[in-house]
């Protein structure tokens, strides 16, 4: 069983500062590194894993907030802001204390003030950048996406089932010919990845009985860009228009209805659709968006959650969250069927 004098020895600091930190006292004032390396030894020394019974409380570590989305998609694309902001609050809530990092590399260098970090997007991140900020810091949960998921753990939206739900909603309705129209996910080392949303339509169209199911996927998910994929959909349909689309998220939904009703085709009247996200632009286009809700206040205090776990943890596997969706009916897309 480790003790705070073992602790103390090892970490060079006094019995009374290291028993006062374990102990989550809110009243010391001791900088950041002194308070990540003892928090270190205590790890190595098993010190959470002999006390837990009796540790009243989590431990409140200072954390950093990697931030990695690029500007011009955070104008267009609401959800990541919103993201950045519920987590922010949750960080609030939990007594923690964080700094927000725009930079990999700044991160990496900073890493001895930091016991673990909390990383949104990954906008120009390569696989070098994340092992080298793995060594520095190796306790990080990625939220929304994982880059690197033998590394990090994660908690994001269950999109696959997101897709899947839909699919079938549209199904019972009586939806034959089925469209999906998204953007292209996330790169890693100069290469694209597949989004989760584009597979799960592929794979789960057909089992779902779809009998034509054309996909429209392409650049970033903002809505110049849904404009430009709606005017794809109408070029290539002709008079041949798919019975109801599902579209990867709000913003791109919102160019796609521009498109349409620029050519009079009026949703859900020609073609019904159903979108990714909830967010607040979703109450108030023409016509309002059925759209499936992504609980970021969920996603983000179980991020916290994971990462404090994964702190006192260290040795633990990593671990993937999934957090599932829910449907909010608005006039695109009506369920008539129950």
């Amino acid at each position: 069983m480790a003790t705070i004098k073992e602790i103390a020895e090892k970490s060079g600091y006094s019995p009374a500062t290291v028993s006062r930190l374990l102990n989550n006292d809110q009243n010391l004032s001791i900088s950041p590194t002194t308070r990540n390396k003892i928090m270190t030894v205590a790890n190595e020394l098993g010190y959470w894993k002999s006390h837990r019974k009796q540790s009243q409380q989590p431990i409140r570590p200072n954390i950093a907030l990697l931030y990695r989305v690029s500007g011009k998609e955070q104008l267009q694309d609401e959800y990541f802001a919103f993201l950045r902001n519920e987590i922010i609050k949750e960080v609030d809530k939990a007594g923690l204390q964080v700094e927000i990092f725009g930079h990999i590399a700044d991160l990496t260098k900073a890493a001895d003030s930091f016991q673990g970090f909390i990383g949104v997007g990954a906008d120009r991140v390569t696989q070098d950048q994340l092992i080298a900020l793995h060594h520095k810091l190796p306790h990080g949960v990625f939220v929304d996406i994982n880059p690197m998921p033998k590394l990090f753990d994660s908690v994001q939206p269950n999109l696959e089932l997101t897709v899947q739900d839909a699919l079938s909603r549209l199904v019972k309705a009586g939806y034959e010919r089925v469209g999906f129209i998204g953007g292209k996910g996330l790169k890693l080392n100069n290469i694209q990845q597949a989004d989760a949303r584009e597979i799960a339509f592929r794979e789960f169209a057909s089992m779902q009985g779809i009998k034509e199911a054309p996909l429209y996927v392409d650049g970033p998910f903002n809505v110049e860009n849904g404009y430009r994929l709606g005017r794809m959909v109408i070029d290539q349909s002709k008079n041949n228009l798919p019975e109801a689309f599902i579209i990867a998220s709000d913003t791109l939904s919102v160019g796609v209805l521009q498109a349409f009703n620029e050519a009079g085709i009026l949703v859900p009247r020609d073609t019904a659709v159903i979108s990714i996200n909830n967010s607040e632009v979703a109450k108030y286009v023409s016509p309002p968006l059925t759209s499936y809700n992504i609980n970021q206040q969920t996603l983000s205090r179980m991020a916290i959650e994971l990462l404090q776990d994964l702190i006192t943890h260290p040795d633990r596997p990593h671990v993937h969250l999934k957090v599932n969706t829910d449907i909010v009916y608005r006039k695109s897309f009506l369920n008539n069927n129950g």
